[in-house]
């Protein structure tokens, strides 16, 4: 969920979900439990402010408003998906009890706009600064999901890597990803970069590097020939000898074409 304030982003409001009991393929019920659970945590922060049981504008300590995650209601949720998405987005706020914030949607397709209990959307011009600043709402919202599923992907793929190497519990793990950042990054570090960490020591950092740069396949010995010299010895010779036969007829070439070259200014 991004936030966005007088038309500007504030990245220090956004925040991250991760969606309890579903399979991540009900994108409907994946909204209602968003907008569910956000939106119960700004009543929470009011309740303990004992703004839900004052009258009028109740005053509010500033050591409570930097506190609070949430500090007052948006005017507007935007919801990225059609009239079933805004659908469940204004059930949740209704179940809270929440009338004074209004919802729409932005359909992708065509970039229609839906309000909540609407049969047809509202076409925007494509000129609209109204129509720009959904669409940069929306896509900022895009790119935040992205890179949080990226950054998911990418642990998860550093831990299964780590997993598999012997003598490196959950603590160690943690040191080693904590300094480096990456899987790539520690298999680029010396061994002596990483024995240096706290509670590694040489040991596992030699057997580190070794699970994750495994050597190339070593070369078989050449074979000897019954004199002692090497079969590749006898390889070079014979390199050379054809070589040196080849620089012969080459000459000889070279002879025949020089006359015909005469005979034919002759």
């Amino acid at each position: 969920m991004v936030v966005f304030e007088d038309g500007l982003a504030r990245k220090g409001e956004y925040r991250r979900f991760s969606i309890r009991g579903l399979d991540g393929t009900d994108d409907v019920a994946a909204i209602h439990e968003v907008i569910l659970r956000r939106f119960r945590r700004y009543l929470d922060e009011r309740e303990a402010t004992g703004e839900l049981d004052s009258l009028g504008d109740p005053e509010v300590s500033a050591e409570a408003a930097r506190q609070r995650k949430f500090a007052y209601p948006p005017n507007l949720v935007v919801i990225d998906g059609g009239p079933a998405q805004v659908a469940a987005a204004a059930r949740a706020l209704g179940e809270l009890g929440i009338d004074d914030v209004a919802a729409c949607g932005l359909a992708k397709r065509l970039e229609e706009v839906w309000l909540p209990g609407d049969d047809s959307p509202v076409i925007l011009p494509r000129t609209s600064e109204g129509l720009y600043l959904l669409q940069r709402v929306r896509d900022e919202a895009h790119r935040f999901a992205i890179t949080y599923h990226r950054a998911k992907r990418s642990k998860a793929l550093a831990v299964s890597e780590l997993d598999s190497v012997p003598g490196l519990g959950p603590a160690r793990r943690a040191t080693l990803l904590r300094h480096f950042g990456s899987v790539r990054r520690l298999a680029s570090a010396s061994e002596a970069e990483i024995a240096g960490l706290p509670g590694i020591g040489p040991r596992v950092a030699s057997t580190v590097l070794a699970a994750l740069r495994p050597g190339p396949p070593t070369e078989p010995a050449a074979e000897q020939t019954g004199d002692g010299n090497s079969a590749q010895d006898g390889i070079d010779r014979g390199e050379q000898d054809g070589h040196d036969h080849g620089q012969g007829d080459g000459q000889e070439h070279d002879q025949g074409a020089e006359g015909g070259r005469h005979e034919a200014r002759s």
